[in-house]
């Protein structure tokens, strides 16, 4: 009788990353056979995104430091495909209580659910700079699709900007690919990452490994500068890229040459079903943006709705793996059915330190707020609906707009194809120093369906 029940609840994943993977493993061995929806058309995620068909490059090219870690995923996620119900190129872009709304190949369809796991994964959070409009600007993470999915370089002399740890391991896959990078630009001073010593020393082996990526660089002869102010991304709009400015440590200029710039800030969860399904959020201080608000296990606000990985909490792939396991156990402690305690505390406990990890990266890479209150009028925030930094603070200044969703309304800021993914926190930077307010208090954007662009013709399709 227990297998019949736990055969015919319907349970849904949203993400075939590190956290979806365990997620679906630790079902399937509980007897579950979930539904598996992916954006993307193979399993992997961004960390792990498997190249397509047909490409022959090893794992040791592909992923560098983490090819053990891709393999093992990938062979689990082999081992499953045929104990879950997968819906890879799929994208959900709505959901109300109960069901998913999605869209694959422009057919739409609906997904009913019992209990619904989110397993979204992250974006790269954006600070712009001047110029940062101009084609050849990139995010640190299109610069690693274009490498990982179609084997090409963004451009044929790359700069790479920002800080965290996504900024030498996407610079050291481009070497390791045969490209050119003309410099690598932290913003993030070295001070910051002494400081940060005894919290990142709770994971010693990926300290080293973030060691080795700066090693790679320095042997490799690629220019690393920490310490920078971003200036202005140069060139114009018939021609693109030609170079970037900053002001250097020592407060020197310093002026590269480059034809494509790859820019970010770490990441930022992808919320916005959760945000659809009304579970609540809270503003995480270390990082300064605002989280999905999760128990230790995954559970939201709304009962039935479950979340993993960097989607909740941005913690990285490894423990988006313990995440994910974690929710599903917590789900089945949901159903009343057995867990094995053991490995549930396992998981917790990987976690915690994972979590006084992720702390050590805030202090050792933080986010560039001052950028935004430096950033000069006729900077682009928007890069969809062309907003500038001017505007922006006309609507503060003149509206009295203090928050992000009514300075929204009148900017369009946040309107365009990106729905705020690439634009919205620092807008709200913008918006909190020309208010002269804390950025908690300006509030978060509101997620709203469609969560991305979809084509208005559709084929409607049972589920």
């Amino acid at each position: 009788m227990a297998t019949a029940r736990l055969n015919t609840h319907r349970v849904v994943i949203v993400g075939a990353g590190p956290a979806g993977i365990r997620c679906a493993e630790t079902l399937v061995a509980a007897g579950f056979k979930p539904i598996l929806i992916d954006e993307n058309r193979r399993d992997g995620g961004q960390i792990y995104r498997r190249q397509p068909e047909g490409f022959t490059r090893d794992y040791a090219t592909l992923y560098g430091t983490e090819a053990t870690k891709a393999n093992d995923l990938h062979q689990s996620f082999d081992r499953l495909r045929g104990q879950i119900d997968y819906r890879p190129d799929t994208l959900v872009w709505n959901l109300t209580p109960g069901q998913l709304c999605c869209v694959s190949q422009g057919k739409h369809s609906t997904v009913d659910y019992d209990a619904l796991i989110l397993c979204t994964g992250a974006t790269d959070r954006l600070m712009p700079i001047e110029g940062w409009q101009l084609a050849g600007t990139y995010s640190l993470g299109g610069a690693q699709i274009a490498l990982k999915s179609q084997a090409v370089s963004i451009g044929h002399r790359v700069v790479f900007m920002g800080s965290g740890p996504l900024l030498y391991l996407v610079a050291s896959q481009y070497v390791k690919a045969g490209a050119k990078v003309a410099a690598v630009l932290d913003t993030s001073p070295l001070s910051k990452r002494i400081g940060a010593l005894p919290k990142l020393l709770a994971r010693p082996g990926l300290l080293f490994t973030g060691m080795k990526l700066l090693a790679q660089l320095y042997r490799a002869k690629i220019p690393v500068h920490l310490g920078i102010s971003p200036l202005q991304v140069l060139g114009d709009a018939a021609n693109g890229v030609s170079g970037v400015r900053v002001r250097t440590a020592r407060g020197e200029t310093l002026t590269v040459a480059c034809d494509a710039v790859a820019l970010g800030y770490h990441l930022r969860p992808e919320t916005q079903l959760a945000d659809l399904a009304g579970c609540r959020m809270r503003f995480d201080e270390a990082s300064s943006q605002w989280w999905l608000a999760v128990d230790e296990d995954g559970r939201t606000s709304v009962s039935g709705v479950y979340a993993a990985g960097d989607g909740s909490k941005i913690r990285g792939a490894d423990a988006a793996e313990h995440a994910g396991r974690l929710a599903a156990m917590a789900l089945l402690e949901d159903l009343q059915q057995p867990v094995n305690i053991g490995l549930r505390d396992e998981q917790r406990h990987a976690l915690a330190v994972m979590d006084e990890f992720r702390l050590g990266l805030a202090q050792a890479f933080p986010w560039p707020a001052a950028q935004a209150k430096a950033l000069p009028d006729t900077a682009i925030v928007c890069r969809c609906e062309m907003i500038s930094a001017g505007e922006l603070r006309a609507v503060v200044r003149e509206k009295g707009a203090c928050e992000v969703n009514r300075a929204k309304a009148f900017s369009r800021v946040g309107m365009g194809r990106c729905q705020g993914r690439y634009c919205s926190q620092a807008g709200a930077e913008v918006i909190a120093a020309a208010a002269g307010v804390c950025v908690e208090q300006v509030g978060r954007q509101r997620g709203q369906a469609p969560v991305k662009p979809l084509s208005m013709l559709t084929e409607e399709v049972s589920s």
